[in-house]
Order: C-alpha cells, then sequence, then structure tokens
C-alpha cells in the first residue's frame, strides 16, 4: 500500500489543507448576456465542451487519489466515503465535496461548476468552475454562496499550464513528498469552495420529476483562487487557497457571516508548502484519467 506522507491531523492539527479558488470574475445577473464566442486555438485545458476560452486562465483540472479512509480520518466525517482513485478532475464532472451537517461533516457528490439558484439555464455552471477571492463577497453568481454555503472540496494536487515557447506544459502541484520512497505520497488537502442548489423554475417536467416532486436538485460547486505564492508565480499568476485546519469549522459554519473574518482567510499557501513537476500532455485530455497523469517528466521545483 502506498503510504500518504505530510502532516494530515484534524482539527487544531499543523497540517494545512489547500484549498482551490478560481480565478473568474463571476458573471453579471445579465439574463440577456449572450455566452462569449470560443476562441479557435485555445489551450488543451480547456477542452470540456461549453467552457469558454476564459478557462485558461483558471484553476481548470486537479486530483484525488487518496483513499476513503485516509480523507475521512483528515476531514473527521461521521462516515468513511467509498472514492475511486482520479488523476484528471476536470470540469462538469462530479466531485467530492464536504459539507457540515446536524450531524457533522458529510462528503458528497456535486457537479463541478456553480449553478446560482436563480439561473435560468444550468450550462451556466459551465463557466463557474472558480471564484475569485478578491470579488467573491460581492459578484452576484458567487455572493449568496458565499454567505453560506461554504465548502471544502478534498484533493492531493491540482494542474497548471506554464506556457514554455509556444506550447504550454502541464505541471502537477502538490505538498511536498518527506523522504524518498517510490511510495511515498502526497498528503491530502482541502479546496476551499461554494457550492449551490437548483432546480428549474417551471420543475423538472420531462427530465424526470416524479409526482411528488421530489427529485433532488442540482448541486454544483466552485473552487476559489487567489494570488500566487513564491512558487506558484513561476508557473502560473493565480492559485489554490490553503485554509489551516483551524479555519475550517469557521469556513463550513452557514451561521457565520463576518464578511471580513471571511475574507481573510483567502490567502496564498506558505511559500515552503507545496512543490510542482512537469507532467505529460496526456492530462490535456478530460477523458485520460490514470495514474500517468501525475507521473514527473522533469525535475520538482520548489519556491
Amino acid at each position: 500500500a502506498k503510504r500518504i506522507r505530510g502532516q494530515v491531523r484534524g482539527r487544531g492539527g499543523k497540517a494545512f489543507i489547500e484549498v482551490f479558488a478560481g480565478s473568474l470574475d463571476g458573471l453579471t445577473r445579465d439574463r440577456g448576456a449572450k455566452k462569449a464566442p470560443r476562441k479557435s486555438g485555445a489551450s488543451p485545458h480547456s477542452i470540456p465542451r461549453g467552457i469558454g476560452d476564459n478557462i485558461r486562465t483558471m484553476c481548470g483540472r486537479y486530483t484525488l487519489s487518496a483513499p476513503g479512509d485516509v480523507v475521512a480520518d483528515l476531514f473527521e466525517l461521521s462516515q468513511v466515503p467509498t472514492l475511486a482513485p482520479r488523476f484528471n478532475i476536470a470540469p462538469t464532472q462530479e466531485a467530492a465535496v464536504v459539507r457540515a451537517s446536524e450531524s457533522g461533516r458529510r462528503l458528497n457528490f456535486l457537479r463541478w461548476g456553480l449553478v446560482p439558484s436563480w439561473a435560468d439555464d444550468p450550462t451556466i455552471g459551465n463557466r463557474m468552475i472558480n471564484a475569485r477571492a478578491e470579488g467573491v463577497a460581492e459578484k452576484p453568481s458567487f455572493r449568496n454562496a458565499f454567505k453560506r454555503q461554504r465548502c471544502l472540496v478534498p484533493a492531493d494536487g491540482f494542474y497548471e499550464w506554464k506556457a514554455e515557447g509556444k506550447v504550454k506544459q502541464p505541471y502537477w502541484i502538490h505538498r511536498r513528498v518527506v523522504g524518498d520512497s517510490p511510495d511515498d505520497r502526497p498528503a491530502p488537502f482541502a479546496i476551499a469552495g461554494l457550492w449551490s442548489s437548483w432546480r428549474p423554475k417551471g420543475g423538472f417536467g420531462d427530465r424526470g420529476a416524479s409526482a411528488s416532486g421530489d427529485t433532488p436538485p442540482l448541486e454544483t460547486f466552485s473552487l476559489i483562487t487567489t494570488t500566487p505564492n513564491a512558487l506558484m508565480q513561476k508557473i502560473h499568476d493565480r492559485m489554490p487557497v490553503i485554509l489551516a485546519p483551524e479555519h475550517w469549522d469557521r469556513w463550513l459554519d452557514p451561521t457565520f457571516n463576518d464578511r471580513e473574518a471571511l475574507q481573510a482567510l483567502l490567502m496564498p499557501a506558505p511559500d515552503e508548502l507545496l512543490e510542482a513537476f512537469p507532467v505529460s500532455r496526456e492530462v490535456n485530455r478530460p477523458s485520460h484519467d490514470a495514474a500517468d497523469c501525475v507521473a514527473a517528466i522533469g525535475e520538482a521545483i520548489t519556491a
């Protein structure tokens, strides 16, 4: 079995949790606005259909290969989830999300790409995979979720693309690994996100609503990005927000709505926390979800 290295502790521990934060400004509530045309020659990691060219400036892929018992222990979940290893989680796919409940923290699977409750068309979520920390409290698409629907998204790494000449080289960014055994794996972390619940205004109708109207709503999430630390400045101009475990309860608490206190959590990760190395461009294909996505093809870089 592969060993998870690094500090992985519960509330009050010293570990940091990586919380993904996106770089999308958020859409205004202009229902009549047209979608931006998709440009030709888009970056390979903007492949998922329906996602505009602006995804090239966002956190658009991540990984979660840690087993369910490790994730349950880290997040202090009430139940151990069944998790298949994921090496290339892409927008519009379902992924694990941790939320607060009356019985404690629970993990559910939500679709990546936040659909605001007021939206007419759920495809708006294709363009809502990230939210910029700098404007998340004001943007119409995110402000309600920021007030009371915050979540943590478990992960053990994320991808970003660095311009190298005429190509964009993917890098896998993860916690530094202590030790040199090939069985050592980076410790998992949590993506700080926002979630939303959506139903069509006229009901689901032919989409399968039962006579009693008990069809579950569409639940979706978005990741939050912030400015880069010293490591990420070498690769990209945005990075995931990293929360210390002692801040998890505050972030998840739907009754806590001190805007300034919440905004203060959305800071860059400590420079020494992460490392990155180049990986195969196979990760550009959302359909390719295999362990070779995170195989290094070059030397690791640090801050």
